[in-house]
């Protein structure tokens, strides 16, 4: 089938989290299935700088954003795997440092931004005279997609049986704007109501995906019931409810290409689940990165993570002498709030030789702190799916994580009685719970047989794209069966 995957970054070309390495990856999986499928993006200012085969399609086109005229372009490059992606260019919406913003906060004019490429995107079918089956939308940046299929483009014959899937890849960021806006995206004012796009009183993107898709999906199967629920749901969980027999969960899977300890070009010595030796090296190497002195017995914990509230950053900072007590190191690589930073730096004084602060974005010291630590530490307060956990799981490194989202989807409690698990995890979010999942774990890794039980068990498991796509695969050609939802 013919399937359009649009989103606001796609790794390798533009990255800010998850999503692009979803978009960088899924993508490719689905072409060794058999569809014919192209990705869509807009052509930011450091694509523009850093991609140097960028071929330009020669198809401007123009397009109204209120009384406004912008001029844009396409242009287009591949995937390493050889999947088409094309760039929506206009040098005064996307020629900017950031994605979405910078160090003052998002960019003011980010509806008007996100309004073209949707618009665009749709026009890039016509220019291209592409037909797609599938539009598969990602995020708030996407949502007036199924918007425009369902409403403005219902006669054009480019779009006749086009179907949309809306992926929601955290419901936290939902591209809410003024309600004047909405004068902006060429849509009627009939559909900015309760039953549309209006959501107390403002425009909101993601519920225009969540309202006029044919299925919304999520990246687990346990983000996709916590949704419908108050606490989980950001006020969106009216809409959810409605639209439950429409709503899939589907596990992100992870490149086994890029992560794996057999072949990573980052960590000191390669290693296997047949031959662990390496790992006693990239322990060595991980210390030394943080310019630590312990025994080679002293467990080390990692935490690769942006530091925001989400992701526990608060329960990890109000716990860390207790931590720091049961002698063991902790190692955090990440950025994010100021509050944070600050306080990360003062313990890390008064704790020198026990933890490791980074404060930045750093891939190879990712891989490092993955294969060199015995235990990954994620307490999310909530985690649509999650990926390091998975990638600790690879490189027999054990997690600890809360029990919610992917979290819980991907990480089994070990049982010493039978053997089975391939992680910790605590369900309660307290620093109560979680110190006495830390020293559980402790407790238990100490018996070296139940240790190499709980790598071996994560090191068995299988979450490669091609079991995603898979999934995928059947979601779109159910979405086709069933015709449209609303």
């Amino acid at each position: 089938m013919n399937i359009l995957f649009a989103a606001s970054e796609i790794s390798p070309f533009a990255k800010t989290g998850g999503l692009a390495d979803v978009a960088g990856s899924l993508p490719d999986e689905l072409k060794k299935i058999g569809h014919d499928i192209r990705l869509i993006m807009p052509l930011y200012g450091a694509v523009q700088k850093n991609l140097k085969n960028l071929e330009n399609c020669n198809k401007p086109f123009e397009i109204m954003i209120g009384d406004n005229k912008y001029e844009g372009s396409l242009f287009a490059s591949k995937t390493s795997s050889g999947t088409p992606v094309y760039f929506i260019k206009n040098d005064s919406l996307y020629m900017r440092d950031g994605l979405y913003g910078d160090r003052a906060g998002n960019y003011k004019d980010n509806s008007s931004r996100f309004i073209f490429f949707c618009r665009a995107a749709i026009k890039a079918c016509e220019l291209l005279d592409f037909r797609p089956d599938i539009i598969h939308c990602n995020d708030w940046q996407t949502g007036l997609i199924p918007a425009y299929v369902k409403v403005t483009e219902s006669e054009n014959p480019v779009f006749k049986g086009t179907k949309t899937l809306y992926t929601i890849h955290n419901l936290a960021y939902q591209g809410a704007f003024w309600h004047f806006d909405m004068k902006l995206t060429g849509l009627p004012w009939s559909v900015f109501s309760s039953e549309g796009l209006e959501f107390f009183g403002m425009l909101n993107f993601m519920k225009s995906g969540i309202f006029f898709s044919d299925a919304v999906s999520t990246v687990s199967k346990n983000y996709s019931r916590e949704i419908q629920t108050e606490q989980y749901s950001f006020g969106m969980e009216g809409i959810l409810r409605k639209r439950k027999k429409d709503i899939y969960g589907i596990i992100n899977g992870i490149n086994y290409s890029e992560w794996n300890p057999e072949t990573d070009k980052h960590i000191k010595e390669n290693y296997s689940a047949r031959n662990m030796s390496g790992k006693k090296t990239c322990k060595k190497d991980i210390l030394e990165e943080f310019a630590i002195s312990a025994s080679e017995a002293t467990p080390v914990i990692g935490i690769v993570s942006r530091l925001a509230e989400q992701k526990g950053v608060d329960l990890i900072i109000d716990a860390i002498p207790e931590i720091l007590s049961m002698n063991v190191v902790l190692l955090i690589l990440g950025k994010g709030d100021d509050k944070y930073h600050s306080t990360l730096c003062r313990l890390s004084n008064a704790h020198r030789n026990k933890l490791g602060i980074k404060l930045e974005f750093n891939e190879a010291i990712a891989h490092k702190i993955e294969a060199g630590c015995d235990f990954f530490l994620m307490p999310s307060r909530y985690e649509p799916c999650g990926l390091n956990q998975i990638y600790s799981l690879k490189y027999g490194t054990i997690p600890i994580v809360s029990a919610t989202g992917g979290l819980d989807d991907t990480i089994l409690n070990y049982n010493p009685l039978t053997g089975a698990g391939n992680g910790f995890k605590f369900k309660k979010y307290c620093k109560e719970a979680l110190l006495e999942k830390i020293a559980e774990a402790l407790k238990i890794t100490g018996d070296e047989k139940h240790r190499m039980q709980i790598i071996k068990n994560g090191m068995d498991c299988d979450f490669s794209w091609n079991k995603s796509a898979r999934q995928y695969d059947t979601l779109y050609k159910t979405i086709l069966k069933k015709g449209a939802a609303l």
